[in-house]
């Protein structure tokens, strides 16, 4: 959310020194002016507006919101803000909420092109993918030299199987902006694009600026390690990995310890008996398969052959249980049964935005539901849980190649993310002894090895008919979202399960932090 308040004679001077300091993004000056002019004058909505922009800047969503719709209550032609409030919506993913401001907004300022291009991300966001690509290809009719919509554009056309228009939009953007990391990370994620020697050169020549941004340059490390990867070259695709994490990992706030310690109280609270006293309540519906891990360890691939059945609807990385497991707060033994039916049946509602077709079965495969795992058996018993897992050190350096657009905070540094694997499999071990059966396993290297028996088995732990179609998933026509889009076109190749070991030198940060995690792989360890 960007707010542009410039000192006017209009403006009062605690306003006009509060949008100096958050231009100069010394938001520790700005908060005091704002917070004591709002103080003095509460329903001055300049000033809430500027504060929501504080807000927002250090992540507090929520804070902005309130902000945003007490501004456009109180002024509700007051569209800079109903903008910024679509933009607050859109980052708290209630992408259908943005839409609703944002059809609102381009009535009011229909010349802005950031709010079409801000309602076609949201339309992507719960499946709209014509109508976003209609839009996209409106703004860039009228307004073609915009390279941040160009890429934008590009990050649609590939969710939908367009490669080569995806390629085609995210180079339009590169020729109006060399410097644009970001869409030359875009097209090394497209992990089919190989960069020749000239776009090397080019990358190269960018990240030898002194004026990018930090943004530019860890995009343009990571898309020069795929590069040399791409060329074999170990020793120099590796020291831009390991450039691009170190300079991202300054960029957030991550604290290993915090997933260790909700682990352990997860574990400590979910016993036998606790489940059993909990048998039969939740909710009814038997709709949702979740697909859950670690990112990057084959849950876009299983979700492919799965939404490849008949009977079965992919609606990707869903963000409904991080929410509601938010709202439930970290106390599951404080829920009642009808609190946690009710909990059951909003998630069915909330999710209804994203089905597409009457298909009896849908696919929720956010990887990080599994630190959530005892709540969804809690308010969704009759739901099916699959758990994809990849060999450590290919699932965690694939993870370290990889710049998310959002999320993933653990990713970006070898220790951190040896210790969320670790604490990923220390939960789901213990899920397994005291709920035997209830999560379905598969290997992602078993799936490449013996793929027609692991589909079959797949298949069965879902309650389904095997269908030949789920052997054929490459052909499947569906949008796909994540960073795997575009490999799981293809027929299964060995690849993945090989591809780190030409980096294995590199990363003994890594193997100290997954300790017996990675000895006992497959299984977990004993005293885990």
């Amino acid at each position: 959310m960007t707010i542009v308040a410039l000192p006017h004679r209009h403006y009062p001077q605690p306003l006009i020194d509060a949008a100096l300091a958050l231009h100069d993004n010394r938001l520790s000056d700005a908060e005091p002016l704002l917070k004591g002019h709002l103080k003095a004058d509460p329903f001055d909505v300049r000033a809430m507006r500027m504060l929501a922009e504080l807000a927002g800047r250090i992540g507090r969503y929520k804070d902005a919101e309130n902000l945003l719709r007490r501004a456009v209550e109180l002024s509700p032609d007051f569209t800079a803000a109903r903008a910024n409030l679509a933009i607050v919506l859109y980052r708290l993913n209630r992408p259908s909420e943005a839409i609703a401001e944002l059809d609102r907004v381009l009535e009011e300022d229909p010349d802005n092109p950031g709010h079409a291009n801000l309602k076609a991300a949201a339309l992507g966001r719960i499946g709209g993918f014509d109508e976003a690509i209609e839009l996209y290809q409106q703004v860039l009719q009228d307004a073609p030299r915009q390279p941040k919509v160009w890429m934008s554009f590009g990050h649609m056309l590939k969710t939908v199987g367009r490669q080569a228009d995806g390629v085609a939009a995210y180079r339009k953007a590169i020729a109006l902006a060399p410097e644009l990391g970001e869409a030359w990370w875009s097209l090394a994620n497209l992990k089919t694009v190989k960069f020749d020697t000239a776009d090397i050169a080019a990358m190269e020549a960018q990240l030898a600026r002194t004026d990018i941004s930090d943004e530019d340059r860890f995009h343009l490390d990571f898309a020069l390690g795929k590069a040399f990867e791409d060329q074999r070259d170990a020793p120099q695709a590796f020291a831009h990995y390991d450039a691009g994490n170190a300079l991202r990992r300054t960029k957030i706030s991550y604290d290993a310890g915090e997933t260790e310690r909700f682990v352990d109280q997860s574990i400590a609270l979910c016993t036998p008996e606790f489940f059993a006293a909990r048998g039969g309540v939740g909710s009814a519906a038997a709709d949702p398969i979740f697909i859950l891990g670690m990112p990057r360890a084959g849950s876009t691939l299983v979700e492919q052959i799965l939404s490849s059945h008949p009977l079965v609807e992919g609606t990707s990385e869903l963000p409904d249980i991080p929410v509601l497991a938010r709202q439930a707060s970290a106390d599951l033994a404080a829920l009642s049964p009808d609190q946690l039916r009710a909990f059951g049946d909003d998630y069915i509602q909330r999710t209804r935005v994203q089905r597409r077709t009457d298909r009896p079965f849908f696919i929720d495969k956010l990887p990080n539901n599994w630190a959530h795992l005892p709540f969804i058996h809690l308010i969704l018993p009759n739901a099916r849980i699959i758990d994809a897992r990849r060999h450590p050190l290919g699932c965690c350096f694939s993870n370290y190649k990889q710049h998310f657009a959002r999320g993933q905070a653990f990713s970006y540094a070898q220790e951190d993310m040896g210790r969320y694997y670790r604490d990923y499999v220390r939960l789901l071990a213990h899920v397994d002894a005291v709920l035997p059966g209830r999560v379905h396993r598969i290997f992602y290297e078993d799936m490449v090895a013996n793929t027609e028996m692991q589909v079959r088995l797949l298949l069965a732990a879902c309650g389904l008919a095997f269908d030949p179609a789920c052997l054929d998933f490459h052909k499947t026509d569906r949008a796909v979202r994540t960073a795997s889009s575009e490999q799981v076109r293809q027929p299964i190749f060995t690849a993945g399960t090989e591809g780190w070991q030409a980096f294995e030198s590199y990363l003994g940060p890594l193997k100290a932090a997954l300790g017996q995690t990675l000895d006992c792989y497959p299984s977990a360890p004993p005293a885990i």
